[in-house]
């Protein structure tokens, strides 16, 4: 007889966590009131990057899991995975090279300021940079290669993937772990921010993001600078992701403010006239304050529920590592 398995929330995580333990010949179904472009991983840059989540000590690990996996999904063009150098800057100041970077062949970046910057170009043409010259804006930076998601693709590949499976997903509101039907053996919890309000975890904290949906910019790289402004430019197949905010809030409404913010300072890093806005999303990254939450407990009926969540903005950088650990636990107590 298969196990069978309920998952709470159909962002990265659960869907991820779906395909793992239906293509392992679990019944999985998906329960979720958003689904795709609706949830936060919908609204997320999705490039691959340990940040803004917490115990570093699991973080990192779980990331360079996760960095396989995502390296060989890039070798199916239908994942929406692809490899691409990313350029991690600071505006003052030096940037250590992290050692698990260093690991990957990350390498300094001279910046040479520049006056006649390189501006990116429309579609059509490319903008090629042997060192960064854009105009008096970073002192210093590292670069490395890492997977880019285009989450309009990749979303959808792990939803088929876990269908063709065997595996359902239904549209459905859960307030209480114990409301998925006895039917199901064990439940993992992928709520995200929800798992709030569904488990009651006052750690859990809303950082809200948005970005702008530009038109296609024919980048050669991924642009990231932490410090304030937080900004990064992600080119994707068809079009460009402009960020971004990281500031506490449960406000998922759009902000004007914001987009006029994030495209002005984006096109002034790269030197461009401010790109037509195609869409803007907004997202609430589940940070959580004692650090993601991946742990088994029992619920009074004496089925089990794995909790898989508080990923902060490493949803997609921790999914495959933290789905697999989920699966590791589960198959403990089958």
């Amino acid at each position: 007889m298969r196990n069978c398995a309920a998952i709470i929330g159909a962002g990265v995580s659960g869907l991820t966590c779906g395909v793992v333990f239906a293509e392992r010949e679990w019944d999985v179904t998906i329960f979720a009131d958003e689904t795709g472009q609706e949830t936060t991983s919908g609204a997320a840059a999705a490039v691959w990057f340990p940040y803004d989540a917490e115990p570093v000590d699991k973080v990192i690990p779980w990331s360079l899991i996760t960095y396989e996996r995502l390296r060989e999904l890039a070798r199916d063009s239908q994942s929406g995975v692809s490899m691409l150098e990313l350029r991690q800057f600071t505006r003052t100041g030096e940037i250590p090279i992290p050692d698990w970077a260093k690991n990957l062949g990350a390498r300094a970046i001279p910046v040479v300021p520049s006056e006649n910057a390189s501006p990116a170009r429309t579609e059509g043409s490319r903008y090629e940079t042997s060192s960064f010259d854009f105009p008096f804006t970073f002192s210093n930076g590292f670069a490395l290669t890492v997977p880019l998601i285009d989450t309009t693709i990749y979303l959808d590949y792990l939803a088929n993937r876990f269908r063709t499976a065997g595996g359902t997903i239904q549209s459905a509101h859960i307030s209480k772990v114990d409301e998925i039907s006895r039917d199901f053996d064990v439940i993992i919890n992928c709520a995200g921010i929800g798992a709030r309000a569904l488990v009651r975890d006052s750690d859990l904290e809303p950082h809200r993001g948005q970005v702008a949906i530009v038109s296609k910019l024919d980048l050669a790289q991924a642009i990231v600078c932490d410090d304030a402004p937080l900004m990064y430019a992600l080119p994707r197949a068809h079009d460009c992701v402009f960020g971004g905010t990281n500031s506490i809030s449960e406000n998922r409404e759009p902000s004007s403010a914001d987009t006029i913010a994030i495209v002005s300072e984006c096109s002034r890093v790269l030197a461009i006239d401010p790109p037509p806005v195609i869409a803007v999303k907004v997202g609430l990254r589940p940070f959580r304050k004692s650090g993601v939450r991946l742990e088994r407990k029992g619920l009074s009926d004496g089925r089990t529920v794995i909790h898989n969540y508080g990923h902060g903005g490493a949803g997609f950088t921790l999914s495959w590592a933290c789905a697999e650990e989920v699966r590791a636990i589960a198959s403990l107590t089958s």
